[in-house]
């Protein structure tokens, strides 16, 4: 049987998000923008998904915070602002003290080619399990879900893959080409191109030159 999930998806300030990213769009105005496009698109496309309950976005930027909840999704600060592992131990507290059966999930922020069938794939495959998907690398967690009124206890970071599967979280073995993509580099960003991105980053990516900037010199 699959649970319903509520995902929560932690987003650094603008100023400090994807440093390893500006190649792809200088000057600092124009990283910002891209940053909150991979953004936008990761929660559209969650909140679109069926096993989806709500989608919880977690930051401190104020610019960020006005542009969610003009879109109507919920916004919990980021409180302590001590990384993303507080973070979304914070937002999972905040849930849980408001349904102590809610079944939560976290959700990377840079995922802007992300299918809503995919993520529905992946909360299906996990079931009832705390499970969690991996990077296209294999090293990295792009989702990680609790067992339903169980706590999160994310530990992204280096190796994050190894690390929850070592914890006792289930690696989800769907081919989830989508959920699969999140972006650190230019290089990320080209293969999202290729996998097709979601309106708000192909927007940016052409309005801004990003798209000749990923690709190089023709």
């Amino acid at each position: 049987m699959t649970s319903g999930v509520q995902l929560l998806v932690p987003i650094k300030p603008l100023h400090l998000a994807k440093t390893r990213l500006r190649g792809a769009s200088d000057p600092e105005d124009r990283h910002s923008e891209l940053v909150a496009a991979l953004a936008s698109d990761t929660v559209a496309a969650a909140r679109s998904a069926t096993h989806t309950v709500e989608v919880i976005v977690v930051t401190s930027d104020a610019e960020l915070t006005a542009r969610f909840h003009g879109n109507g999704v919920e916004v919990l600060d980021d409180s302590p602002v001590a990384g993303l592992n507080a973070a979304l131990r914070h937002g999972d507290r905040v849930l849980r003290r408001r349904n102590p059966e809610a079944r939560v999930g976290a959700l990377q922020a840079d995922l802007p080619a992300l299918r809503p069938e995919d993520l529905d794939t992946a909360i299906s495959e996990a079931g009832t399990d705390r499970a969690f998907c991996s990077d296209r690398q294999g090293t990295g967690t792009t989702l990680l879900l609790a067992r339903r009124g169980s706590a999160l206890c994310p530990e992204f970071g280096p190796d994050s893959a190894r690390t929850h599967r070592d914890g006792g979280a289930r690696e989800l073995r769907a081919p989830l080409e989508s959920l699969r993509h999140d972006v650190d580099l230019p290089a990320d960003l080209e293969a999202a191109v290729a996998l097709g991105l979601g309106t708000h980053t192909s927007t940016n990516v052409h309005e801004t030159g990003s798209s000749e900037a990923v690709r190089g010199p023709v």
